[in-house]
């Protein structure tokens, strides 16, 4: 039988839709796609980089509250409305993963509003 648990984050940003932040399920964490609005003021940061690390900050936000962190992923999917800008989002991506980055697969594709959404897997540390 699988464990499966549903994480909202106390102060992670407002789902847009009917989903849960995050669920654990075998050990693994699996994060709903987060994109930019601050948690608090459901602002846009008023730049791509900006985006870029507030959507970032939201992952890690809900991977403390699901009880891993970024150092613990193992999957990124990142989704962009403007390939061009790539290699400024991969300088950006590596603040947050500097050694042994986790794979990844980022594509092109339109969002509502936004420039960048992205979702990740994580393992729950050991016990």
């Amino acid at each position: 039988m699988t464990n499966r648990k549903t994480i909202f984050a106390e102060h992670g940003a407002k789902p847009a839709g009917q989903y849960s932040h995050a669920i654990v399920a075998n050990g693994f964490v699996y994060v709903s796609g987060q994109g930019p609005h601050h948690p608090q003021t459901g602002e846009l940061p008023p730049d791509f980089a900006g985006e870029v690390r507030q959507t970032l900050r939201n992952l890690e936000i809900i991977l403390k509250a699901a009880g891993t962190d970024l150092a613990h992923v193992v999957k990124v999917n990142s989704y962009l409305t403007d390939l061009d800008r790539f290699k400024e989002y991969n300088a950006l991506y590596t603040e947050f993963f500097p050694d042994a980055p986790p794979a990844r697969t980022t594509i092109g594709c339109l969002l509502n509003g936004i420039q960048v959404e992205i979702d990740c897997i994580a393992v729950l540390p050991e016990a």
